[in-house]
């Protein structure tokens, strides 16, 4: 999955049903995704983040999924229509892709966000998406929290820690490629693998 494919929509649809999911719920992100091909990246991002920002409630793993820390694929999300900031994050992620999003120039980031404001003392564990326009340029950050799309300088309550997506691993959120690729993150593999199962080819 480097790069986006076909979907399997009658796999999709089938998974999405056994999942409980709201029909009308998959056609209006089926929609999103076919209308988003034909805008530029930066409507495509306001598009997308603005469907999931309004259509998923936000509720820790413990009570969406009963354990401590669960990674959703972006139709088990939609089907539940809620999910934490890891399964806003990747649901995003997988419909920018599917939109015509190059692969490269997003990744999901594990920060520290400081609750209370840039000088408060008090952090808790958050993911965000971002988009680079360009290798070297700033990112933009897609949050659950905050729907308005702000460059990662205007973000100064986040504190990068890593970021990935399917080419590999980041420090911080522009730092150097470790060792390993994404491969060393067994959720993420884990997710993958359940999301091509669905119909994410």
């Amino acid at each position: 999955m480097a790069a986006a494919a076909a979907l399997d929509t009658n796999r999709l649809q089938a998974s999405f049903q056994r999942l409980g999911g709201d029909p009308a719920s998959l056609r209006q992100w089926q929609e999103l995704r076919e209308n988003a091909r034909h805008l530029d990246d930066a409507d495509k991002l306001r598009r997308v983040n603005e469907f999931f920002n309004r259509r998923i409630a936000f509720t820790d793993d413990s009570q969406a999924w009963g354990q401590s820390d669960y990674w959703a694929t972006p139709m088990e999300t939609l089907a539940r229509r809620q999910g934490d900031c890891e399964d806003f994050s990747i649901a995003k992620y997988f419909t920018l892709l599917e939109a015509g999003v190059a692969p490269a120039r997003l990744r999901l980031v594990y920060v520290k966000a400081r609750i209370g404001g840039p000088a408060s003392g008090l952090q808790q564990a958050h993911m965000v998406l971002a988009y680079y326009p360009a290798p070297d340029a700033e990112p933009l950050v897609l949050d659950n929290l905050i729907t308005e799309i702000r460059p990662a300088s205007r973000r100064p309550d986040l504190l990068p820690v890593f970021s990935f997506n399917n080419q590999g691993i980041w420090q911080g959120a522009a730092g150097t490629q470790g060792p390993g690729g994404a491969g060393r993150l067994s959720r993420w593999q884990d997710l993958l693998q359940r999301a091509q199962q669905e119909g994410f080819d």
